[in-house]
């Protein structure tokens, strides 16, 4: 296991490098590969341990120190798209590709100081997470977390032996490594050689027999039903959000509108209110008397609604309003990690969150060509609203049964004791 510190800071190295390399670019297949993978997955790389280590630190203002700590991206994104107007005016847009590949190296300094948690800072954090489970939706979703975790008791005698028979070949080939000091130099080196590859080999099939298990093996999240439906929702959710982004310029225009949304553009008041949508509702999340789980799907249900009812708006302030809502329910995107954490536990949220962000990527990354073959078909941008607003509404759904599924599991537990 890599950890989150040495994670970040490989994802930063790999997202300075993307940028470095993009100023060389000729054409955009080079782009796709320097900007688009190598860049984004150093993004990715750096995204994910950062809320992975914010949820292990907190547990007792969880939501909040979430909200805080996304509420970054907002900022940046503000200040990195004037920092890079900037540069390309200055410098020309290769060399300011070059200055932001140098200024992405700070994240490899931010992924140093995430320092892991000691064993006693465990136990503390265990304890504070005992003394709040007051808290009615982490009870609710206690039984997710137990099938997985009595999941992976399942794959510890395997590991064990696999243990033990890697310990055989390492033992031999230190054996036969004794017997030779009689021999040449060169079989002396050939030893050495043989067993670091066999140490090598040792470590990878460790680490994949590990991967394998989390993902695919008895221990696999995909085994847990609720966690299955929320990845449903994911590839449902993100979509709906950006097609705004996409349209709204065009239904400015077609309203005749331009010289407002110049002075203050639509897309600004959704980006500005996100940024206090993700602290607010971290706060309200974290109220004695409030479920995570109701404000996540209230926030879920207003996206939907402000979506639908946008292309019903046709004058600057209706819009703004519906914008403001937009941004403002869309701050869910910080009570994530927190319900996903509720759902599989504290240990698995690095693999589970992982898998969330995928889905919202190909959420994201197929939602605006399908929102643009309707428009091609109908030549109306309300439709794209429309039909992406229901597709949203199938992702809520989905959260809405997963207190049946909750219910479900522990009865089918239950019968397959019995019958054993």
């Amino acid at each position: 296991m890599c950890g989150c510190r040495k994670t970040a800071i490989i994802g930063g190295i790999l997202n300075a490098l993307g940028w470095i390399l993009s100023a060389y670019a000729s054409n955009v297949h080079y782009l796709f590969l320097t900007f688009g993978v190598t860049a984004g997955v150093g993004s990715g790389m750096v995204y994910l341990p950062a809320v992975v280590m914010v949820g292990q630190y907190f547990q007792k203002r969880r939501a909040l120190a979430q909200g805080l700590s996304t509420t970054g991206t907002g900022f940046g994104a503000f200040l990195m798209t004037a920092l890079l107007k900037y540069l390309c005016t200055e410098f020309g847009w290769r060399n300011a590709m070059f200055i932001q590949g140098a200024i992405s190296l700070n994240l490899c300094v931010c992924g140093a100081l995430m320092r892991p948690l000691s064993p006693k800072d465990v136990v503390s954090e265990k304890y504070v997470a005992r003394s709040n489970s007051e808290d009615n939706q982490a009870k609710a979703l206690s039984h997710s977390a137990e099938t997985v975790k009595s999941n992976g008791v399942l794959s510890e005698e395997p590991e064990k032996k696999e243990e033990a028979t890697n310990e055989e070949v390492l033992d031999s080939v230190q054996h036969i490594e004794i017997g030779g000091k009689s021999r040449s130099g060169r079989s002396m080196y050939g030893l050495r050689i043989l067993k670091t590859v066999s140490q090598l080999t040792v470590t990878v099939r460790k680490g994949f027999a590990i991967w394998y298990s989390s993902y695919f093996g008895a221990a696999s999240l995909f085994t847990n039903r609720v966690f299955v439906a929320f990845i449903i929702w994911a590839l449902f959710a993100y979509s709906s959000f950006v097609i705004p982004f996409i349209h709204l310029p065009e239904i400015v225009k077609q309203y005749n509108l331009p010289s407002q949304n110049n002075i203050f553009p639509l897309t600004s008041i959704i980006a500005i209110v996100h940024i206090f949508g993700k602290v607010i509702l971290g706060i309200i999340s974290d109220l004695p008397c409030i479920s995570t789980w109701n404000v996540f799907l209230m926030a879920n249900f207003t996206l939907v609604t402000c979506i639908l009812t946008l292309p019903l708006m046709q004058t600057y302030v209706s819009l703004a309003v519906v914008c403001a809502l937009i941004g403002f329910s869309s701050g869910y995107f910080s009570l994530m990690p927190v319900v996903t954490e509720d759902l599989v536990g504290t240990k698995h949220l690095a693999n589970a969150y992982g898998i969330i962000i995928c889905a919202n990527g190909i959420s994201a990354l197929l939602g605006p060509p399908f929102a643009g073959w309707i428009y091609d078909i109908t030549h109306k941008y309300d439709f794209s609203f429309y039909i992406s607003g229901l597709l949203y509404m199938v992702g809520i759904i989905f959260l809405l049964i997963q207190p049946c599924i909750q219910k479900k599991q522990p009865r089918e537990k239950s019968t397959e004791e019995a019958q054993v």
